[in-house]
């Protein structure tokens, strides 16, 4: 955890929401200066906050509204802090709680040097990184209506579909082997569905690979080179790190990836672990499944899981392969050199040519 620690002249805490902001700006002795609810806008912004310019931070919650802010504070060269969520509310509780004293809080803290940092994404590849997201949720809900119909299929008690369902040829005639008419309907939605995300996922990822040749193609094509990485993981490693420069050490990315689990002590006694929603939950997600995917058709790599869970356990293998696939993600970024699978496989390599 990191807290912002710079000195300034004037504080400014920002309870911020979709359509109104309460502001809360305080000087170097904590005294109230201005503590006020006005419209979320930059105009209204820069009328309040002109008298402070001069030197002048602002620090608000890392919440879905925080992007205008941001981009505000950077056009008008002013110091911006973003809050990070769940450790402010660890940090700061109260009996009483409302826009007026979460402003306060926050402006608060920031003089105090206890904000604790969150990320704040540049604007220049934030709404491709969104996009990418939005792709992957929608995916799932693909997967979803996939699903449904081999559920349907079982309830009527049907052959197995032998067929792979990605293939549109492949789901063509897939309701007519329902008897029941109301059965059939139900299908053929769930196959129209399919077709529609598969018609504007294949446009959304077309899109999302013309940003990334802006962006870091040579990353892109070194994270490929890991076995069972494709397209889409690489993408979304790639843009939800940004650049691998930010974590100055790997234990740090590990952890920002949720990758490590942290000891929770009290009185020398060990009461099990915490942290486990601190970190990016899409980075997560992306090397559990490439840890998965390193494995198929992998002789090698199967070989080794089955080393570790010998030692460690079935469920806790996957974890610790996972974990080494995202170090040696960060030393492959970091020296920018291809993945080597030999050294990967050795216990004491990082995967790096």
């Amino acid at each position: 955890m990191e807290f912002y620690k710079k000195e300034h002249k004037y504080y400014c805490g920002v309870d911020l929401h979709a359509r109104n902001m309460y502001i809360c700006i305080l000087n170097q002795k904590g005294e109230k200066l201005l503590h006020r609810n006005v419209k979320a806008n930059p105009q209204t912004l820069i009328e309040v906050i002109k008298m402070y310019l001069d030197d002048l931070v602002i620090a608000v919650e890392c919440m879905f509204t925080w992007y205008w802010l941001s981009d505000f504070c950077h056009e008008n060269n002013i110091e911006f802090v973003l809050g990070h969520a769940l450790y402010m509310k660890s940090i700061s509780g109260g009996k009483a709680k409302n826009d007026r004293i979460d402003s306060f809080k926050i402006a608060s803290l920031l003089r105090g040097g206890l904000i604790p940092i969150a990320f704040d994404y540049p604007k220049d590849m934030r709404s491709t990184r969104d996009l990418l997201r939005r792709r992957n949720h929608l995916m799932r809900k693909r997967a979803e209506l996939s699903a449904h119909v081999k559920n349907t299929n079982s309830q009527y008690n049907l052959p197995d579909i032998a067929l792979n369902l990605r293939y549109k040829k492949n789901r063509d005639t897939l309701a007519d082997r329902f008897p029941d008419k109301s059965a059939q309907k139900s299908v053929d939605l769930d196959l129209a569905m399919i077709d529609f995300y598969d018609q504007q996922l294949g446009k959304v990822e077309w899109f999302i690979k013309k940003e990334l040749r802006i962006f870091d193609y040579q990353s892109y094509y070194l994270l490929k080179s890991i076995h069972g990485i494709g397209d889409i993981l690489a993408q979304t490693i790639l843009f939800e790190i940004y650049h691998i420069s930010r974590f100055p050490t790997v234990q740090k990315f590990a952890s920002y990836c949720r990758l490590v689990k942290c000891r929770s002590e009290s009185d020398g006694k060990c009461c099990g672990s915490s942290g486990s929603k601190i970190g990016n939950a899409h980075l997560k997600w992306a090397f559990f499944e490439a840890a998965s995917l390193f494995l198929r058709g992998n002789p090698e790599g199967q070989k080794y899981l089955e080393k570790l869970t010998n030692k460690h356990g079935k469920g806790k293998a996957l974890s610790i392969l996972a974990h080494k696939l995202g170090r040696a993600v960060y030393f492959m970024l970091k020296q920018k050199k291809a993945f080597n699978k030999q050294q990967f496989l050795d216990m004491g390599g990082d995967g790096v040519v």
